[in-house]
């Protein structure tokens, strides 16, 4: 009954999100208390287990959220976003534009959201697609999915960093970001040789609305006014995570750095917290005008608006685990699994099921990583390297695959002027040879360092 009652509980999720369109932080708490009935957990204790659950998430990982979406929003919105894809194609060049317009999403989708990232690079793609004339089917492919990468992957985009908070890892973020960037380029090279099929392709659906010439990537740019330095548009990310590595260097039990006034200070300013609020502070400089103060303080609204739905699907997900945590399934689990030897392919298939079903990335990372903790140590990933790997496996699950139900799938096949079956055969089946390559690469360092 134990698998039974989860079965039922993952189908409500699934039914819930993908069928009814019930907002994901109202199922996740309803499965709360539906693990709770199903389990018979003590009544009196359900209500401090939920509040306890989501608030312990959020009191670790919930600002760092906001200062990384309010600093993605502000490189959004200031052409940073534009200025840091063409200094990638400047230092690559035009030899290889699949590959570039591939590395162009990889870091750009680093702080941005896939999708933003996509609508914003649209008409450099297009352009740089007309200019070399090479198939803008192709190129889109290259893009989106460099873009998906490091949105799966890497912290500080926020659905790795809540997976990183849900197994124990907000305080080591620096390894997370680390492993992250090297199954991303795993995850974009995959993503770049399935672009190659589609060199010779045109799209097969018109939109007269999208422009393919230099006069449309000239317009994208003026719409940001005076744009910023390629300096400054890369220090409110790269500040950042160069703090969090630095924090996690002295971290390391040999204590290279020593422990004295030093570690301390870059103890203190590595913390994700500490780092991202310094990157925050870098974003601001990015903003220009007359009433800076004013659009500084439209930014922070901004941000926390987009923010908001994202601290809550988190905190959901934290209340979901902790009572999850409060019964014998986590246990019951990951001895029944470790029997079969799945190890860390559990956490991959849990998660592309979820993301395959009800199509939200974010959503996929949050839910797995909250059903997966209760039992990381039965199936042997309890060290800070098996956490870490497996965030990473979640993630290679929840790029598992992009289709129909997903808002990114739309945006590409839209902006790219693809049609729907064309989209499916280049932009899904992409996503799909993603995360089983990724999670390949996962399972032989998992073999390796584990």
């Amino acid at each position: 009954m134990i698998v039974l009652w989860l079965a039922i509980v993952i189908i409500f999720i699934i039914v819930a999100t993908a069928k009814l369109k019930w907002h994901p932080f109202l199922v996740l708490i309803l499965s709360a208390f539906l693990v709770a009935l199903f389990y018979q957990v003590p009544i009196a204790t359900v209500p401090k287990t939920i509040a306890e659950g989501f608030g312990n998430i959020l009191g670790y990982i919930g600002l760092v959220i906001v200062f990384g979406t309010i600093i993605g929003l502000i490189l959004e919105k200031t052409g940073a976003a534009i200025v840091m894809a063409e200094t990638v194609i400047k230092l690559l060049g035009e030899r290889f534009p699949t590959l570039t317009m591939s590395i162009v999403g990889a870091v750009v989708s680093i702080p941005v959201f896939c999708d933003s990232g996509f609508v914003i690079l649209n008409s450099l793609k297009e352009s740089l697609a007309n200019r070399l004339k090479v198939s803008n089917v192709a190129m889109s492919v290259a893009l989106a999915t460099g873009l998906y990468s490091t949105h799966t992957f890497v912290p500080p985009t926020p659905g790795p960093i809540a997976a990183a908070g849900n197994l124990g890892l907000e305080t080591n973020l620096g390894l997370v970001i680390g492993m992250g960037l090297l199954v991303s380029v795993v995850a974009v090279t995959a993503g770049w040789l399935w672009s190659q099929r589609f060199l010779t392709a045109i799209p097969e659906a018109d939109n007269p609305f999208m422009s393919t010439d230099k006069a449309a990537v000239m317009q994208a740019r003026e719409q940001y006014g005076q744009l910023p330095s390629a300096t400054m548009a890369f220090l409110p990310i790269i500040v950042p995570i160069i703090l969090i590595c630095l924090a996690s260097i002295v971290a390391f039990p040999s204590k290279p750095l020593g422990s004295g006034l030093l570690a301390q200070l870059l103890g203190f300013v590595g913390h994700p917290l500490s780092a991202l609020l310094i990157g925050l502070f870098l974003s601001f400089l990015l903003i220009k005008g007359n009433n800076k103060s004013q659009l500084i303080s439209d930014s922070i609204a901004e941000g926390l608006t987009v923010a908001a739905p994202i601290l809550l699907i988190t905190g959901a997900g934290g209340a979901f685990g902790a009572m999850l945590k409060a019964t014998s399934v986590g246990t019951y689990l990951g001895e029944t699994l470790s029997s079969l030897g799945l190890g860390i392919l559990m956490p991959f298939i849990v998660s592309a099921a979820l993301k395959t079903a009800q199509g939200s990335t974010t959503v996929a990372l949050v839910t797995t990583s909250a059903l997966v903790a209760p039992m990381l140590g039965q199936i042997g990933m309890d060290s800070d390297m098996g956490r870490v790997l497996c965030v990473m496996a979640i993630g290679a699950g929840a790029m598992t695959v992009s289709h129909a139900n997903d808002s990114y799938f739309w945006v590409v096949s839209q902006f790219s002027r693809m049609s729907v079956p064309q989209a499916y055969k280049a932009h899904t089946v992409a996503t799909g040879i993603q995360g089983v390559v990724s999670m390949v690469f996962i399972w032989l360092l998992s073999i390796i360092l584990l």
